[in-house]
Order: structure tokens, then sequence, then C-alpha cells
């Protein structure tokens, strides 16, 4: 990996403070920086060089995964901070930001090797970069690269006009957008699960697969981000991004090599194949609903509408669930079902695969029942397998009842979503990173859905606590599944 500088943008955000130094601190402990490095943290704060290593020392003891008892590799880890006091809409600080830059390489021996990550509102993402070009901050003797939170646009236009503002400083090589559910230890692990285990690959299509289901699902409501929420609701906060990237995950083809854009361009066939929706098919296909007050682990809670500063007229959707199709080859005619949602009754992201079931002939007078099998992959909390199948239990006379096979990573010791991503974007590695036509599509499906949301499509009420609106039970039940 090549010696670099880390410029952290937003260096003293909540984002920062909770994830991205963290995750630089541990692959420090972990060996996985460059032996030549440093980090310059930006913030409008004004604070010294010592405040800021203050600051990341107490980011390190609240959020990191690793102790921070050995205060010697401590020591050594906050020696590479540097700060610098940063408006990223002051044009003149710019040419400080050049000059500091300089400075760090020169007295670290550092070539001119630069990552940007943009920890910012996402209305600045194309400004600050255009400006580190315009003041020359990307022109270097080595290379660039700009690591982008989501949002990435709120539709087709507005991502078409970031992207086009952005490609002006930035080739696509270079740009990496961050969707962190990519670095999930378990969807990472989706591609070796399918094409390196021949019980399944053979098995992956329609005419085995009767069903697959996509959940994720949170305790929390809407907090304190209650302003970007009203704007983008459940729709654009996590199925335009999280939810497709699960299930292009699921649903690609075996890429033809194991490399970033073979395995980048396997994923967009899936865009490209997602059924369309018109308006009658939005209303029949999703449902949306809003949460209203609660219970929740025996403490009441307020619905949406009376959250602080959300509109008490709002009609954003805190609840998705979707029946969509790929209609390719593979997929033709199984539903892909799913779902996300605030003040669920549970936390957990998980994708169910339901097999086909056999006939029953054999086991029809048993007084147990043949149930389906499911081949659960756990992404969050918990990360594992799981595998439903039928089997004969002695101790009830041979009845045929279903047994489970589980396996269950450590996930203590496992590496974080932002440590694998910033790990790859430092040795330049885009594969779990989104590209720009993976966007495009994204929002070309996306937008439709939008309008009809615009227009009047139902949005249901469901109680905290629970499982979402009825509506959605009944989105599954008409096709004779239930969500699991």
């Amino acid at each position: 990996m090549d010696d670099q500088v880390f410029v952290l943008f937003g260096g003293s955000g909540d984002l920062a403070k909770r994830k991205i130094i963290p995750a630089l601190y541990n692959l420090f402990l972990n060996d996985k920086l460059p032996h030549g490095f440093a980090i310059l943290g930006l913030s409008r704060k004004s604070m010294t060089r010592e405040s800021y290593q203050e600051f990341i020392l107490s980011s390190i003891k609240e959020y990191s995964r690793h102790s921070s008892d050995d205060m010697g590799k401590t020591t050594t880890f906050i020696d590479h901070v540097y700060y610098l006091s940063f408006d990223a809409c002051e044009p003149n600080d710019y040419q400080s930001l050049k000059t500091s830059l300089e400075t760090i390489e020169e007295n670290n021996y550092l070539p001119q090797n630069r990552i940007f990550y943009l920890s910012l509102a996402p209305d600045l993402f194309d400004q600050v970069a255009l400006y580190l070009k315009e003041y020359s901050v990307t022109q270097s003797s080595g290379w660039c690269r700009l690591i982008i939170e989501k949002p990435f646009g709120h539709d087709m236009a507005s991502a078409s006009a970031l992207n086009e503002r952005i490609s002006s400083a930035f080739q696509e090589h270079e740009v990496f957008r961050i969707d962190h559910y990519l670095g999930k230890e378990m969807v990472q692990n989706i591609e070796v699960l399918r094409f390196a285990n021949s019980i399944f690959e053979p098995l992956w299509n329609n005419r085995y697969i009767s069903n697959v289901q996509i959940t994720s699902s949170e305790l929390v409501g809407v907090e304190k981000r209650f302003d970007y929420y009203e704007r983008a609701g459940a729709l654009r906060d996590m199925v335009q991004n999280h939810m497709l990237q699960l299930l292009m995950m699921v649903a690609m083809e075996p890429p033809s090599r194991l490399n970033t854009e073979a395995v980048r361009d396997e994923k967009v066939k899936v865009l490209r194949s997602l059924r369309k929706f018109t308006s009658s098919d939005v209303t029949k296909h999703i449902v949306r609903g809003q949460y209203a007050s609660g219970n929740m682990d025996k403490h009441s809670v307020v619905g949406y509408l009376d959250e602080m500063g959300i509109d008490p007229q709002s009609t954003t959707e805190t609840f998705i669930a979707a029946k969509v199709f790929v209609d390719n080859f593979r997929w033709a005619g199984v539903p892909f079902f799913i779902r996300t949602g605030k003040r669920l009754d549970k936390k957990e992201t998980k994708i169910v695969i339901e097999f086909k079931n056999l006939p029953e002939r054999l086991y029809f007078n048993q007084n147990g029942k043949l149930l389906t099998n499911l081949l659960t992959i756990h992404v969050h909390p918990t990360e594992g397998i799981s595998l439903q199948l039928n089997g004969k239990n002695p101790e009830q006379d041979g009845v045929v009842s279903p047994i489970s096979i589980d396996f269950s990573q450590e996930t203590k010791d496992l590496p974080e979503s932002y440590e694998r991503l910033i790990f790859d974007a430092m040795r330049n590695d885009s594969t779990f990173f989104t590209r720009w036509d993976e966007v495009k599509l994204a929002w070309k499906w996306i937008d439709p859905i939008s309008q009809s949301f615009a227009d009047g499509h139902p949005l249901y009420t469901y109680e905290a606590g629970s499982s979402g609106p009825k509506e959605a039970d009944e989105l599954i039940q008409t096709d004779g599944h239930t969500w699991w």
C-alpha cells in the first residue's frame, strides 16, 4: 500500500468521532495502514493540533473496538494526526489546505498521495470537489482519491448534475461512493457463499427458489436526523442504496473473474433487469407506512408526527415493503420481497432464501408438517448463516420436524464496515463501492415510485414496536408466503 495522507473533512463531526477515526485507529493496530501516513482533520472549529488530538483520543476510548490501554501505540497513532481550522465554503481556506498538505508531506517524507473523505452535508460534495481542483489541491505528483458518503443526490436529475460536477474534478476511478452495508462481513460473504459452494449455486435460480426476502428493521425512530429524513423518507434513505445493494449481491450472475469491474458489471445487470413500476404497479406492489405512538421495551414512544422537528402534516414514510422482480433468465417469476422501517419490533438485517417445497406424498400421514427449507444470511447485528431442514425427531416417534444448522461469526474482533471500506480505498480497491452507473440506474428505478408517493399513494400507520402495517403482511400473503 502506498504511503499517503488521509484528509478528513468534517473531522470533528459525529460520523468522524463514532466511525471514521476508530476505523483508522483499528487499522493502525492491525498493521493495515501504510508505513508512512498522516491524518489531517478539517472542521470549522477553532482548535489546536493538541486539542484535536485530545478529541481523537476520546473518540478511540469511546468507540474503538480495540482497547486503548496500550498508550505507546495510541500515542504513536495520535502523533500522525494534524488539524486545520477550515471552512469548506471559504475559497481562501483551500490555499491553506494545499500549503498544510505540502508541509505535512515534506516533514514526514511522504509522497503526494491524498485521500479526501467528505464527511459533510451532501450539498457541499460538488463544491468541495470543484474547489479542490480550482485551488490545485488535487494537482500533486502522486494520486488523489475522493470518498463520498450517501446520499448521492435525491433523484435522477440531481444525482446526474452532482456527478457531472464531481467528474470535472475527479475521474470515475478516483471516486469512492461509500455504502457501509457493502462493508459488512456477511454481505461480502454472499459472493463466496454462492460461487464457492456447489450445494448452493446450482439451486440459485427460479427452478428451486420460491422467493427471496430482504429485511432491514430498526428499533430507533428518526432521532436527530429529522431534517434529512423529512426530505428522504425510507425510500430514499434505505431502498435506493442499501436494500438495492443487498438485492444485487443476491441476484447477480457469477462474474467472469474476481476483479473490481467484473463484479460491478454483474451488479449493474441486475439493476437493468429490475421490472420498472407504473403508477398502478406501485399501488399493487408497494406498501408504505409511518409509525404511530406505541410501546417499546416497556416504554411509551411518540409517533413520527410528534417527533421534534417533524411537520404534523407530514406524509413521509418510515416503512417500505415491496414486491419486485428481476426479469432475467435466472430469476423469471421469483418475487423479491424487501422491507425496511423504523420503530419496528426488532433490530436486524437479514436475507432469507426460501426454497420451493417438495411434494409431501411420502409424509402426508405424518403428524408433523414439512416446513420450507430456508437459507438465512444474518447481516446485522449478528453475522452468520442458518439453514432450516426437515428431519426425523427421535423424541416424537419419528415425526418429521424442522432442524436448524447455524453458523455465527464472532463479531467482537471482526473489522467493522468502515474499517474494511477505508482500507479498500487506501489500497485502491473499489469493488465494494458504488459505481456511477449503479447510482444512475437505482435512481431511474426509484424516481417513478417517488412520483407515485407524491401523487398520493396510500400511507398506512403502524404502531411503534410492531412489525409494520398489516398491509405489508397482506402484500406477501397474496402470493401464499409469509415474512420470515
